[in-house]
């Protein structure tokens, strides 16, 4: 593979790319239906409405092309000194090179550089690979429960 480069978001069709992708890939992978993609909608419109100055998002690209995504803005729960991990997603292609690593880590450094003092995020249980990944960056379960809009169970 070649060099994957990973840039904030904001060239056109970042935020569509982000929905888009979620919506097809876990639709695919993991049985989702549209009630998943209404809700990566209802984050990213949190993510616009959120200070700028507070949240970052980050596009994964290998030769041009969106290969991957995360996002780092404050908690949506009235948490001040709490950022979020959201909407990290690796096309097939990209995984298994360490680029998910790379980019929970920028996510992680944005939070530290900004002065949040936690950060916190929510995933599903069927995202074994995901949650791997987390734990080996010190998160800890907290609450467990199945997406709703899962057709597999």
């Amino acid at each position: 593979m070649g060099d994957v480069q990973i840039r904030e978001w904001g060239a056109p069709g970042d935020l569509g790319w982000v929905l888009k992708s979620h919506g097809e890939l876990y639709a695919a992978e993991y049985g989702f239906d549209h009630s998943f993609e209404q809700s990566v909608s209802r984050t990213i419109a949190g993510f616009a409405q959120a200070d700028p100055a507070r949240r970052r998002g980050w596009i994964a690209e290998l030769d041009g092309r969106r290969i991957g995504s995360i996002a780092c803005p404050p908690s949506d729960i009235g948490e001040d000194e709490v950022a979020q991990l959201r909407l990290l997603l690796l096309h097939p292609d990209a995984r298994g090179i360490g680029l998910g690593g790379r980019l929970v880590d920028t996510c992680l450094a944005f939070a530290r550089e900004t002065g949040f003092r936690r950060i916190r995020l929510f995933t599903v249980d069927v995202l074994t690979a995901a949650r791997a990944l987390y734990e080996r960056r010190g998160f800890t379960l907290t609450h467990q429960a199945p997406h709703a809009g899962s057709a597999r169970r």
